[in-house]
């Protein structure tokens, strides 16, 4: 079993990335970090950490010894091993759903935004148990897409209002695993995992003008460019039309802000 069959997750290049979600991750970092309780640790395993921002974030405490971060995407490991400058992290490509570290490697496991990508997420979350050591933590963050996610949905409601194939894609996107209320908490506490905490945590996404907002779409990274660039020029215009009408909302073309609410989840190793 490769990587390629355990995330459905399209990533092809790092900048992409850190246009179309990075920007909002490096906000979510210390929020999730915080929940988790990771004020010191040894060893600290970062599972799914894209172009680094949540790794960064932690290295910013230097009671914290060393952080691995792992992805499945080559592209974004070479992006964050470009801009690592601590010698604390490190980065290597990797498989969530089968980690390649021993049993109790690590004091803390935590991933921010990766397990709803993941089709089978109980796996990986398994593997996070199994590389932790007993009493230390494991966490983890999502979007609340269906109820707490904006921006994201805005494009989602959108692209149902024009045709039955933008309704199907809505459908999947805002059911994703581990996205609605109490799916962290089931999954932590089926893995044996035990002081299991639920909660949620939010930011603002500001964006500078409709451009801005949209442009990430056109790009290569994640479920929205995927279904943005799949459409034929004339579906694709209607589109960014609709979207535009629902980003302006009556006012001239300018800055906007908009909530993101991410579930945070924290458990214990037995």
């Amino acid at each position: 079993m490769n990587g390629s069959e355990t995330s459905n997750f399209v990533s092809a290049d790092g900048e992409g990335y850190e246009l179309q979600m990075g920007r909002w991750s490096r906000q979510l970092a210390p929020l999730l970090i915080d929940f988790a309780g990771i004020n010191r640790a040894e060893r600290v395993l970062d599972v799914g950490c894209g172009t680094g921002n949540l790794s960064f974030a932690l290295a910013r405490n230097p009671e914290i010894g060393g952080i691995c971060g792992l992805d499945r995407s080559a592209e974004y490991i070479d992006h964050a091993g470009r801009n690592n400058s601590d010698s604390r992290i490190r980065f290597q490509v990797g498989d969530a759903c089968e980690l390649p570290f021993p049993d109790a490697n690590f004091d803390c496991t935590i991933s921010m935004l990766v397990l709803q990508f993941i089709p089978k997420p109980d796996i990986a979350v398994r593997e996070m148990r199994r590389v932790t050591r007993p009493g230390g933590t494991v966490a983890a963050a999502t979007w609340d897409t269906r109820g707490g996610f904006v921006a994201y949905r805005m494009i989602c409601d959108a692209a149902a209002m024009l045709d039955q194939r933008g309704n199907a894609w809505r459908a999947r996107s805002l059911t994703r695993p581990m996205s609605r209320p109490g799916e962290l908490r089931d999954v932590w506490v089926a893995a044996g995992l035990i002081e299991v905490e639920q909660d949620m945590v939010t930011i603002r996404m500001n964006f500078e003008c409709f451009d801005d907002f949209w442009s990430p779409a056109e790009g290569r990274e994640g479920p929205i460019s995927e279904y943005v660039t799949a459409l034929e020029g004339e579906a694709k215009a209607r589109l960014r039309d609709a979207v535009r009408l629902a980003y302006l909302d009556g006012e001239d073309d300018g800055p906007r802000s908009y909530a993101a609410t991410a579930w945070v989840v924290r458990g214990k190793v037995p």
